[in-house]
C-alpha cells in the first residue's frame, strides 16, 4: 500500500542557519532528507512514518569536495557520481571510487549522498568500510557550533548513532594515505550492479622497509554496524610482508564480526565468504609490498 502525500509535512530551508534553527526548536520532530533514494521505497511501501520531512538538497553549505593539506573533505550532499568523478578523490582514495561505483545504478548515483550514505545507518552501506579503512572523521553542527567525531565511533548500535536530535551531519573528512600505500574494496552481492552486499571489505595498509607499519580493515553486512576487523588487523600489523601470518588473520577476523541469517544470505555464508575476502586481500597486500 503506497503512502498517502497529504499526511506528509515537508519543509524545504534555503540556507544552513534556517535548517538548524528548525531543529532547534522542534528537536526529534524533523527527519532530514537529501537524495531521499532509501526514503522513496519505504515511501512507496507504505511504509514511511516519519511524516515531517527536512528537505536538506538546497543547502549550498553541504556541498562539494575539497583537498586540504592532509585530507580531503566532503560536503554531506556530496554525491557517488561527484565522488567518482573528483580528481583528488581518485588520485588519492581509490576505496571511496570503487565503493561509489558499485552503489546502486547511475540514477541513483547521481542523486544519492555520501552523507545519506551514513545517516542512513546501514550495515549493509557501501561506502562506510572504505570510510573506516582510512580512518576518516565527520563534523556533526547545530545551533550549538560544530563538533567531530571519528567516524568509528559514530555507529553505536543498529540504527543508532552519535547524532543529536538538533544535528545535521556537515560534512566528511578523510586523510591522505602517505606514499602509494596498499588499497582493496571487495563487495559481494547476488548481482554485479544494484545489489545490496551481502558482505563487503575495504582495506588500506602502510608499508616501509617491507614491514606492513598501518593496516585498517573495513567491514560491512556482518556485525550491527559498519565495522573495524581489529582482530584481523593485530595479527598483520607490524609483521614483514615476505611472513604474513594470513591464516592466522582469516580465524581472528571471525571474531571481529557477527553475521545474521536475512532475506539476502546466511550467517554462515557470510564468515565463510568475509574470510575469503580477507585471504585475497591480504595475499594482494603481500604481493604489492614485495613489489615496492
Amino acid at each position: 500500500m503506497r503512502a498517502y502525500l497529504p499526511d506528509y509535512d515537508i519543509q524545504s530551508p534555503e540556507t544552513l542557519d534556517e535548517a538548524l534553527t528548525l531543529l532547534s526548536r522542534e528537536p526529534g520532530k524533523w527527519r532530514p532528507i537529501a537524495g531521499g533514494t532509501d526514503l522513496m521505497v519505504l515511501l512507496n511501501a507504505g511504509r514511511l512514518s516519519d511524516l515531517n520531512l527536512l528537505d536538506i538538497s538546497r543547502l549550498t553549505e553541504l556541498r562539494g569536495i575539497s583537498e586540504n593539506g592532509p585530507s580531503v573533505t566532503f560536503g554531506a550532499l556530496t554525491t557517488y557520481s561527484e565522488l567518482r568523478q573528483h580528481p583528488a578523490v581518485r588520485e588519492h582514495l581509490p576505496n571511496v571510487v570503487e565503493s561509489a561505483r558499485v552503489t546502486g545504478a547511475q540514477a541513483i548515483q547521481n542523486r544519492g549522498t555520501l552523507g545519506g550514505n551514513i545517516v542512513n545507518a546501514s550495515p549493509a552501506a557501501d561506502t562506510p568500510p572504505s570510510l573506516l579503512a582510512y580512518g576518516a572523521e565527520i563534523e556533526l553542527v547545530s545551533v550549538r557550533g560544530k563538533r567531530r567525531v571519528p567516524y568509528e565511533s559514530f555507529h553505536k548500535g543498529y540504527k543508532k548513532m552519535d547524532l543529536a536530535p538538533d544535528e545535521l551531519l556537515h560534512s566528511i573528512h578523510v586523510p591522505i594515505p602517505k606514499g602509494s600505500g596498499f588499497h582493496f574494496y571487495r563487495k559481494v552481492g547476488t548481482r554485479q550492479a544494484q545489489a545490496i552486499s551481502k558482505t563487503c571489505l575495504a582495506a588500506h595498509a602502510r608499508i616501509e622497509n617491507g614491514v606492513v607499519e598501518e593496516l585498517r580493515i573495513g567491514l560491512g553486512s556482518v556485525a550491527p554496524v559498519p565495522a573495524r576487523a581489529r582482530s584481523a588487523e593485530a595479527v598483520i600489523l607490524g609483521k614483514a610482508v615476505d611472513f604474513l601470518p594470513i591464516e592466522d588473520a582469516v580465524k581472528a577476523i571471525q571474531s571481529d564480526i557477527s553475521p545474521i541469517d536475512d532475506i539476502r544470505s546466511t550467517a554462515r555464508y557470510r564468515r565463510v565468504v568475509t574470510a575469503n575476502v580477507l585471504r585475497q586481500a591480504l595475499e594482494e597486500l603481500a604481493r604489492t609490498g614485495r613489489a615496492s
